[in-house]
């Protein structure tokens, strides 16, 4: 077992806690599913969000998920011009059996364009 890093992001409609809290939760599910990682096996969280969500951090979302025993730790994403807006990424970093290229990387919600070499 060795730890590895898995990699996320999904968009928000709007700068809404309620939504923010949705879609974290909904992408850290799919981030432990897709990889057959369970809780247990997550060592910590980077949550990052664009400079134009503001409503909430994006932790709260993963402590609303059930996360609540990991280290989490948030900052805003720097401000490039033309940049995707109202994503919300995280890097897990996890303990696990796979091999770095058979982690599967989740990007949802409209987040898919900002690595369409990982979608399958």
């Amino acid at each position: 077992m060795t730890v590895r890093a898995v990699r996320g992001a999904t968009c928000l409609q709007a700068d809404d806690a309620a939504e923010m809290f949705e879609a974290v939760a909904e992408l850290m599910g799919q981030m432990l599913e897709r990889n057959s990682i369970t809780s247990d096996a997550v060592v910590s969280l980077i949550l990052t969000s664009t400079p134009d969500l503001v409503c909430a951090f994006p932790a709260a979302g993963v402590r609303a998920y059930g996360l609540t025993d990991v280290p989490l730790m948030c900052a805003q994403e720097i401000d490039v011009a033309g940049a995707l807006p109202k994503v919300v990424r995280i890097m897990a970093h996890v303990n696990s059996e796979l091999a770095n290229s058979e982690i599967n990387h989740v990007y949802l919600r409209g987040a898919e364009v900002l690595r369409a070499d990982l979608i399958p």
